[in-house]
């Protein structure tokens, strides 16, 4: 089969696995052998609300895929009452044992201590949300959890600067 025909047909499904844009996510907990934050106690996507948040979903082996999008949304010092940002970690996805990449986010979480940092030790976030696998994704959420934007993959510069630009949109700067 040539890879032109292969794509065509299988593009409609990864169309279907996006996350449903200017819609709610589908709710979950990620909680025990699932995941949940680094101290242990769970987390649920209903605490994505009552702010803007920019939520990524990344493999530890894409970890190095956005330094300009993560560098970028720093320098903008969103006010932290209206916004929050929750870096969710697919460790199913790396060859990395969890020992170390725990070891890893502890470092990050306190390097970073405005961004939550969360274990999804399942993939149930690429299931139930459609997120892709094996990449860094970026959600930008409104204060009602609906999906704004959703990026797979390292943004290039124009893509950087129109999520800022939504982010701050969303925020009512």
């Amino acid at each position: 089969m040539r890879p032109g025909i292969l794509f065509a047909l299988l593009w409609p499904l990864a169309l279907m696995a996006a996350p449903p844009l200017g819609q709610p996510l589908p709710r979950l907990t990620l909680s025990g052998a699932d995941g949940g934050r680094l101290d242990g106690r769970p987390w649920r996507s209903d605490e994505l609300t009552g702010k803007v948040h920019i939520l990524f979903y990344v493999d530890p082996d894409a970890r190095g895929d956005n330094p300009e999008l993560e560098h970028a949304l720093r320098a903008q010092g969103f006010p932290l009452d209206r916004f929050q940002s929750v870096a969710v970690i697919n460790m199913a996805a790396t060859w990395l044992p969890d020992f170390v990449l725990e070891g890893l986010l502890d470092e990050k979480q306190k390097a970073y201590p405005r961004t939550l940092y969360i274990k999804d030790l399942r993939k149930r976030l690429v299931a139930l949300w459609g997120l892709d696998d094996d990449s860094y994704d970026v959600l930008l959420l409104d204060r009602g959890g609906r999906v704004l934007a959703y990026h797979h993959g390292p943004l290039n510069a124009e893509a950087r600067k129109a999520l800022i630009a939504r982010t701050w949109r969303a925020i009512g700067r």
